[in-house]
């Protein structure tokens, strides 16, 4: 059991250095997100991911699953606004959903915090 949590921390661990990778890397254009903004805001967000998480009722699998789409909204470029606030925010959100995937204390109230829609729609929503 012991030898599963390393195994997963470490599997965390490497996909929260590739979001590192993603913020300071240079703008070649090379990179292409997994999801677009749209898929990320339509499966975790409208169709209940994220509150899943939030409530507790997740499972693993579906922890990694909100990670990933936050992942790929870090590496999306936003519709308006600058990517120093974009890559602060959207990091924050894979972060948080990062230590709750870990089993962090206090990770699901980062995350409910870092999900704040309306701070990023404000500052990054196109029409």
């Amino acid at each position: 059991m012991k030898l599963l949590k390393v195994s997963f921390s470490v599997a965390v661990f490497v996909a929260c250095l590739s979001i590192l990778g993603v913020v300071i890397a240079d703008d070649d254009g090379e990179s292409t997100p997994k999801y677009t903004i749209k898929e990320v805001m339509k499966i975790a967000h409208k169709d209940g991911l994220l509150k899943k998480v939030i409530a507790g009722d997740a499972s693993q699998e579906e922890k990694l699953s909100l990670l990933d789409y936050y992942i790929s909204l870090v590496e999306n470029e936003p519709p308006k606004g600058d990517m120093e606030s974009w890559h602060n925010l959207a990091g924050k959100a894979a972060l948080a959903a990062a230590k709750v995937a870990v089993g962090r204390d206090d990770a699901t109230a980062e995350l409910k915090t870092a999900a704040n829609c309306g701070k990023c729609h404000k500052a990054h929503k196109g029409k």
